[in-house]
């Protein structure tokens, strides 16, 4: 098992990425009304907070798919190209969190993406 770290990364991504999308669907209003309130000081995001919303969940989605089909690749063949995608959409994911929360003020939150990011970066980088 040469690639055992990048499996446990790709299925940490995994993970992240597929609950927080499994949180958005079936939460939707909720994080609607929580993020229009959190965005309601920036000029762009306090409009577009549905749209903005959905645009994350689908990167969302297509990162948790392209992360858990990467993970059985890698696992099942060696192969690497859909974990590399996975990571690669993994990191443009969290820099549109971190441009939110940058725009939001929030700090705080801003860094809690940074940790995420970088297994994210090492995930593209073991799988490159």
């Amino acid at each position: 098992m040469n690639n055992t770290a990048s499996i446990l990364v790709l299925v940490f991504l995994a993970v992240t990425f597929i609950q927080s999308a499994y949180d958005k669907v079936f939460g939707w209003q909720g994080n609607v009304d929580w993020l229009k309130g959190h965005f309601a000081q920036t000029s762009f995001l306090k409009n577009n907070v549905p749209l903005a919303l959905g645009i994350i969940l689908i990167t969302e989605l297509i990162t948790g798919v392209l992360t858990l089909v990467g993970c059985v690749e890698l696992f099942v063949n060696g192969g690497k190209t859909f974990g590399f995608y996975g990571a690669v959409f993994s990191c443009i994911t969290l820099l549109l969190l971190l441009l939110g929360q940058r725009l939001a003020k929030d700090y705080d939150g801003a860094r809690t993406i940074a940790i995420y990011f970088v297994p994210a970066v090492l995930a593209v980088w073991w799988l490159s």
